[in-house]
């Protein structure tokens, strides 16, 4: 450890080892005698941090505990209830498309199908790939943005309908039409739900092969 020295008669600067500490010597340019400063050791004392506290009440101090927010899982009813209402919609599509040709069913009514089939899809869908470590949307938050990405959904539908049928009649023309619908989807659920961009495509993606499902149960192209 090196020992910071001024000397009195010239102002010069330099250091010295600590072996020196507490003699005298000449300095190295005006050989006046400089007294080497003694070296002191300091204790130094590591105080131990206050526990955190999570109440002020009593302690006059902030709250600097964390907020553990506790995730109420889903009940196995609500499951039950899901997989039931999903069964229900394949086989109203079932049976439709047995007593209705494709050709007699109105765009309108898909697109109008499209949404209805949408709004659930996506709750559901956020409940799944939401990031757990976050505050959930809940309430009329929640349904409104629901509501807001259900249209997008169903309006790709729309888009997809206003497309030239040779334009999809081969699957290998979905290799350059499939990324603008799934980005456009992602979006509308990363902008509406706050998440995460591989958990905004799985959540549009979930949609999307619900309801291809769906027609082709109708009798219509799934994709």
């Amino acid at each position: 450890m090196a020992i910071a020295v001024i000397c009195p008669g010239c102002n010069s600067r330099f250091s010295v080892s600590d072996q020196f500490a507490g003699q005298t010597g000449p300095c190295p340019k005006c050989k006046k005698p400089i007294k080497i400063p003694a070296v002191t050791a300091e204790a130094v004392v590591i105080h131990e941090p206050e526990a955190p506290v999570t109440s002020s009440t009593g302690t006059g101090r902030a709250p600097t505990a964390p907020i553990r927010r506790l995730d109420k899982p889903i009940g196995a009813m609500r499951f039950v209830a899901v997989g039931a209402a999903a069964v229900a919609a394949l086989a109203a599509a079932w049976g439709t498309g047995l007593m209705v040709k494709p050709a007699d069913l109105s765009p309108w009514l898909l697109l109008m199908a499209a949404f209805l089939v949408a709004v659930p899809c996506v709750m559901l869908g956020y409940i799944a790939v939401r990031d757990r470590e976050l505050e959930p949307f809940t309430g009329t938050p929640f349904l409104l943005r629901s509501l807001a990405c259900a249209v997008v959904y169903a309006g790709l539908w729309g888009v997809k309908g206003m497309l030239p049928p040779e334009a999809t009649a081969e699957m290998w023309q979905w290799v350059y039409l499939a990324p603008m619908f799934v980005v456009s989807g992602a979006i509308a659920a990363l902008v509406a739900f706050e998440l995460e961009w591989g958990s905004a495509v799985a959540h549009f993606s979930l949609y999307a092969m619900f309801t291809a499902l769906l027609r082709w149960l109708l009798g219509l192209p799934p994709l």
